[in-house]
């Protein structure tokens, strides 16, 4: 038995296409620019001459009692939290208290709805397919008696 094979000698590739090289430039793109901010420094002091007006500095708690707000004073890391106010605990207690009491008193009504539901898909299922067999054994005893 002879091993068949392909002769490639006699055929004749085409020469190679010349592309062009491919120059990418790279991307521009504008940059945006901000005006410069201006920030005084720490160690700066009014010239000779100069009457300076001191204003009178607020500390956290009179802030505290001015926004009406009441915070909490962390001391470790020396951060001021705002608490919520008395009027919006309240409300969001008042707001969670009727949710659950409104979930507590409505499962069971709902469970009783969604039991009966079931009961009356379920007694029409049955009816449905006990129909569809009283069908096809009537069909088949007709085919049988034919």
């Amino acid at each position: 038995m002879e091993i068949p094979s392909i002769n490639f000698s006699s055929t004749k590739l085409p020469k190679p296409v010349d592309f062009k090289d491919m120059i990418l430039e790279p991307p521009t793109a504008d940059m945006p620019v901000f005006p410069p901010i201006v920030i005084a420094p720490s160690n700066l002091v009014a010239p000779k001459g100069v009457e300076l007006e001191e204003a009178p500095k607020e500390t956290e708690d009179e802030e505290a009692a001015h926004t009406g707000q009441p915070s909490l004073n962390v001391p470790v890391i020396n951060i001021n939290l705002p608490l919520p106010t008395a009027e919006v605990v309240a409300t969001a207690t008042y707001a969670a208290v009727a949710a659950v009491a409104t979930t507590t008193l409505a499962t069971p009504f709902f469970n009783k709805i969604k039991k009966q539901v079931q009961k009356f898909l379920q007694k029409k299922v049955d009816k449905w397919k006990e129909n569809r067999q009283k069908k096809k054994k009537e069909s088949s005893t007709k085919s049988k008696t034919e």
